[in-house]
């Protein structure tokens, strides 16, 4: 049986598992990707010092990874740049296909995962959608970084008297204390974009008692529903009448907020009436691991780079 190195690379960590049969797994976390740097150059590293760590070696490397384009999914050109592994084959695809897996493994519905960024895929008898995950400049709508930037904002147009108080202005101003040059602060912070997105958590905490922070949280629900619900439309097809109604699992750090996970699903039911909401049966890491067993027919498939004898 392949010993199988899974990893899910996300922007603020990469979670890594070894499963070796009649072995202990082996887990932990290293840093997180750049998604405006080379990608495949980050994710060999992130290989390399995993073999360090686990100190033996593995057949297989099956990676989950954010901000993963068409032209960087190129596992054999991944499995070239590690020789000294000792790997034999690399499979690799988007976050989004690993989250998928991890959480509804091959039932057919839609995921939407929102941690510091957010992207949903959805799942149909034949066809396949990701909606969102475009990436904290053009996307990213109701993530983590999304509600940390609202958050910023609510707090200048209060302090320029553009907008009404708010408690967030307390939260910016323990790391800024000068309202006035914290832009400039923020935009020479190699590492912004997760600083942005720790504003979430004041906003989540402030929200049963500060209609600003409220305000968001309720406007990132809407978002993330109007994701799921237009990620649903795109896969349904004219024979789906029979089917089963689509599963949907909401999974990610934004979703822990009560007051955003309620109206995602109070809206989700309203515009999807049969919609099934599941927890989610397991994490991006285990969608990773599960690669090297997924079957040819699915159709998430496709979406796969396998370095492997049956490469795309």
């Amino acid at each position: 049986m392949s010993t199988v190195l899974a990893l899910d690379a996300g922007q603020t960590g990469t979670k890594v598992r070894l499963d070796a049969a009649g072995a202990p797994d082996v887990e932990f976390t290293l840093p997180g990707v750049r998604t405006h740097a080379e990608l495949l150059p980050q994710l060999a590293e992130s290989v390399r010092e995993a073999r360090r760590r686990v100190g033996r070696p593995f057949d297989v490397v099956a990676f989950g990874a954010s901000g993963l384009t068409d032209d960087e999914a190129d596992a054999g050109r991944l499995l070239a740049s590690l020789p000294e592994v000792g790997a034999s084959r690399v499979l690799l695809a988007h976050d989004s296909v690993t989250s998928f897996l991890g959480a509804l493994g091959d039932a057919r519905g839609a995921v939407v995962a929102a941690g510091t960024g957010v992207v949903t895929l959805a799942v149909g008898q034949r066809r396949v959608a990701r909606v969102d995950g475009w990436g904290h400049i053009m996307g990213d709508a109701g993530s983590g970084y999304w509600i940390g930037r609202e958050a910023l904002d609510a707090v200048m147009r209060a302090h320029d008297g553009r907008g009404p108080a708010t408690g967030l202005a307390e939260a910016v101003r323990d790391r800024w204390p000068d309202l006035e040059t914290a832009y400039i602060e923020l935009q020479n912070d190699p590492d912004r974009v997760r600083v942005v997105a720790s504003f979430a958590e004041p906003v989540v905490r402030l929200a049963p008692t500060d209609s600003v922070a409220a305000r968001i949280c309720l406007a990132a629900a809407r978002e993330l529903s109007h994701s799921v619900t237009s990620a649903l439309g795109r896969v349904a097809e004219a024979d789906d009448a029979a089917a089963e109604p689509p599963s949907v699992s909401a999974i990610g750090g934004v979703f822990r907020a009560p007051m955003i996970r309620d109206r995602f699903e109070e809206l989700l039911r309203e515009a999807v009436p049969a919609v099934r909401l599941v927890a989610s049966g397991g994490s991006g890491l285990d969608g990773a691991a599960a690669l090297p067993g997924l079957p040819a027919e699915h159709p998430l498939h496709a979406l796969v780079s396998d370095s492997g004898p049956h490469a795309r």
